[in-house]
């Protein structure tokens, strides 16, 4: 199994849903400027990342300009055709995308929580 890596960006581009062959294989790309305290705002990294079959949707509920968090394999596959020098192609595959947490995007806690945000206590409770 191939280790996770994370990386937190400002979506700069999200493309279209494509689908490859007679198997019904889908990809979607992306581009994130890569953020925080490590970047230096004046040579900007861009990173073009990619999801694939069931993870294209995972891009629906986000816009260009958001600020996102992503969880990504890093994969890659050689290549080679006739007399052609061989190739390695390197993916970054996204398997997980959620908003970065902030007062505007966190959830509210249920009305009969407490005011501090905490669970009512339950005098029956059996422990």
């Amino acid at each position: 199994m191939s280790k996770s890596y994370e990386a937190q960006g400002t979506v700069h581009s999200i493309g279209q849903t494509t689908e490859y062959g007679n198997n019904g294989f889908t990809k979607r790309e992306f581009v994130i400027q890569l953020t925080g305290p490590d970047e230096n705002s004046q040579y900007p990294n861009y990173v073009a990342l990619e999801l694939i079959k069931d993870k294209c949707e995972l891009m629906d509920k986000h816009n260009i300009g958001d600020e996102i968090q992503v969880t990504f394999n890093l994969s890659g596959r050689l290549w080679s055709s006739g007399d052609k020098p061989e190739k390695c192609f390197t993916s970054l595959q996204a398997w997980k995308v959620s908003a970065v947490s902030g007062a505007d995007n966190q959830e509210a806690p249920p009305e009969s929580w407490a005011d501090n945000g905490a669970p009512p206590f339950d005098d029956e409770c059996p422990f």
